[in-house]
């Protein structure tokens, strides 16, 4: 696979990380140890289509980490459904109106589908129904059971999107979503791309935002064909910020993220 030189480079950030307010394990206190701990001094906390409750301003500091308060907000886009990456995330009334709804729905899905775990499998989940909650959160409460699967098993066998105990929930439209966002952040992304089963069209979908996540975990079938050169030229052609992180919903941060040439760039736009 090509690369380019940056690639070689350590991450001066994480752009993509999860913590408890949706369906991750890091709380905003542990945030500047774990990101000292990876060497970085930057993160950004993403969490799923919900805006940080302790996060006060776009951009804080704590400690000497500085936290850039942003979002992953799901879209639908034709026959796929996206992730768009929001970035020093102000708080409208039109955000706040839309996550709130998502949030309602998520709660209702969320305690839908653990019934219906607790019901195919016979057990009961220890978990708490919820703002927030993803099935990150379910997928850990089944390996904590008493059930026969541990947390990637929970996802592959039992609540995946084609599995028994999945159920789908209400989504925005593309152009809702990147309507709302773009009066509310200073960047928009779109999330791995090629993990969505039509890549081509997540990029094309791209070329309207910002921003795109070049740098990125991937992992199995998706990191076979996850070319970078793809995002590059994506990116060069639509004149596109290159950004990517961990995409944590555990303590480990700074796995991947961008060099500093691709960084700053990015930073002069949130700052």
């Amino acid at each position: 696979m090509t690369t380019n030189s940056a690639e070689t480079d350590a991450p001066s950030a994480d752009l993509h990380i999860h913590t408890t307010a949706s369906d991750g394990l890091l709380t905003i206190d542990e945030l500047p140890e774990v990101a000292h701990k990876a060497g970085i001094d930057t993160v950004a906390v993403t969490d799923h289509d919900r805006i940080h409750p302790e996060l006060a301003t776009p951009v804080s500091t704590k400690g000497a980490v500085t936290i850039i308060r942003g979002i992953e907000l799901r879209v639908s886009a034709g026959d796929q459904r996206l992730d768009l990456l929001g970035y020093a995330v102000r708080r409208t009334d039109s955000l706040i109106e839309l996550t709130t709804s998502i949030q309602q729905n998520r709660k209702k899905r969320g305690a839908a589908m653990v019934d219906a775990v607790e019901s195919y499998l016979d057990i009961s989940l220890d978990i708490d129904i919820r703002k927030g909650l993803g099935r990150p959160d379910i997928a850990r409460a089944i390996h904590e059971s008493d059930a026969p699967y541990d947390y990637s098993d929970a996802f592959s066998e039992v609540i995946g999107s084609e599995n028994p105990c999945y159920i789908q929930r209400d989504i925005p439209s593309f152009d809702t979503g990147a309507g709302v966002l773009a009066d509310a952040c200073s960047v928009i992304g779109l999330a791995h791309p090629f993990r969505y089963p039509d890549p081509a069209a997540a990029l094309k979908r791209a070329e309207k935002l910002d921003a795109v996540e070049r740098y990125y975990p991937y992992s199995g079938q998706n990191a076979d064909r996850a070319d970078p050169v793809v995002i590059e030229d994506v990116a060069t052609n639509a004149d596109l910020l290159l950004i990517g992180g961990s995409d944590a919903h555990n303590r480990t941060v700074g796995i991947t993220g961008p060099p500093p040439a691709d960084f700053e760039p990015f930073a002069t736009r949130v700052s």
